[in-house]
């Protein structure tokens, strides 16, 4: 997993507080990554119809409903695949009885891993981060 699901976890929490649409340079700078990598994740979000932006109007608004956008949909929508948690080195010696079962064994104990993780992504929500958030928040003052 890379940082694409984090920087669209953190773009969307921003667009779903502001009352104002946000640009990606005002997402970048709360996010500390370059405009144009917000810009690549926010094309997968608008293309998913989670934001929109409206031609005449610079910035991004949400059109989904943070209680109910789980997790599981941003990481697919911007990882454009299921989720994969590990991955397995490809060449084993076959000669080895390690090597022969290795890809199989771990094959089957990180799919249902990656199983289990996709459903508790399922269950947790954008709004559940927004939430979390303000907690924290509540604390630090």
């Amino acid at each position: 997993m890379d940082t694409r699901f984090s920087v669209a976890v953190h773009s969307l929490i921003l667009i779903a507080k502001s009352d104002i649409p946000l640009t990606s340079e005002q997402i970048a700078a709360s996010a500390g990554v370059n405009p144009s990598y917000v810009r690549k994740i926010l094309t997968s979000l608008r293309n998913a119809g989670i934001i929109s932006a409206h031609r005449g109007i610079r910035g991004f608004r949400m059109n989904s409903d943070a209680d109910t956008l789980s997790l599981l949909q941003i990481y697919q929508e911007v990882c454009e695949q299921n989720l994969t948690m590990f991955d397995i080195h490809q060449n084993p010696n076959d000669q080895c009885i390690v090597g022969r079962h290795i890809q199989q064994v771990l094959g089957d104990m990180f799919k249902t891993l990656e199983q289990e993780m996709a459903m508790k992504m399922q269950e947790q929500t954008l709004g559940d981060c927004i939430d979390a958030i303000l907690m924290r928040e509540q604390k630090s003052i």
